[in-house]
């Protein structure tokens, strides 16, 4: 199996968690008695992902300490957080050259690996980037409606309201086209809206379960699609 590197973001503020990220990171909460960024560290060692990079800004020193001895090289945000396009290219000369997998680290999953999925499916001569999705009724702990369409050949689009397939955090992607963004703070949007407009953007759907821990509840619900299992 071919092995990428992988970009952990784990630098956000976690505001919608409330008291819970008062005084820790979100990617240090406990879900099933393991912190957040564990189980999407068991998810990058099964994929063999190296090298492993997370980016990071709130509360930071408490996740350098924790990472402490794992071979998890830290790209810290310390001014300004960078969103997750500024925040993946300042993270470039540790991840290196060639496409990169980037996972979230504030939901859970189960099911096949996400980022093993999206490594048996990555073509280089098409993709730009390569997402992994659920249809939004299936995906737990979500709120709202999807983010993109997914044609029969695999081709993304935007949903723009229509009934969609929500984006778990966890992708393949080049990243060239990050040279190009002359702001520093960006979203991963913005590139993959050019991917889409080239053709080049692709999508498959997770087979197994996933839960954004995003919110107080979503921890439970986490823990309650776990146990499922």
């Amino acid at each position: 199996m071919r092995r990428f590197p992988v970009m952990l973001f784990a630098a956000g503020f976690g505001t919608r968690m409330g008291a819970l990220t008062a005084n820790r990171p979100k990617p240090l909460i406990p879900v099933a008695g393991r912190a957040l960024i564990d189980h999407a560290l068991a998810i990058a060692d099964q994929a063999g992902a190296a090298p492993r990079v997370a980016n990071l800004h709130y509360l930071g020193g408490q996740i350098a300490q924790h990472l402490s001895g794992c071979d998890v090289a830290l790209s810290w945000e310390r001014h300004i957080i960078l969103e997750t396009g500024g925040g993946l290219r300042a993270a470039l000369p540790l991840l290196g050259p060639g496409p990169v997998m980037t996972l979230n680290t504030d939901a859970v999953w189960t099911g096949l690996n996400p980022l093993i999925q999206l490594v048996n499916i990555w073509d280089d001569a098409s993709m730009d980037a390569l997402l992994l999705l659920l249809p939004a009724a299936q995906a737990r702990g979500h709120v709202g409606a999807g983010d993109f369409l997914v044609d029969a050949q695999g081709r993304l689009s935007r949903a723009n309201g229509a009934p969609g397939a929500v984006y778990l955090g966890a992708q393949i992607l080049r990243t060239d086209s990050l040279a190009a963004v002359p702001e520093p703070v960006f979203s991963l949007n913005l590139v993959w809206d050019g991917m889409i407009g080239e053709g080049r953007a692709y999508g498959v759907i997770h087979q197994g379960g996933w839960c954004d821990v995003g919110r107080p509840a979503g921890i439970a619900e986490a823990e309650a699609m776990l146990a499922d299992v």
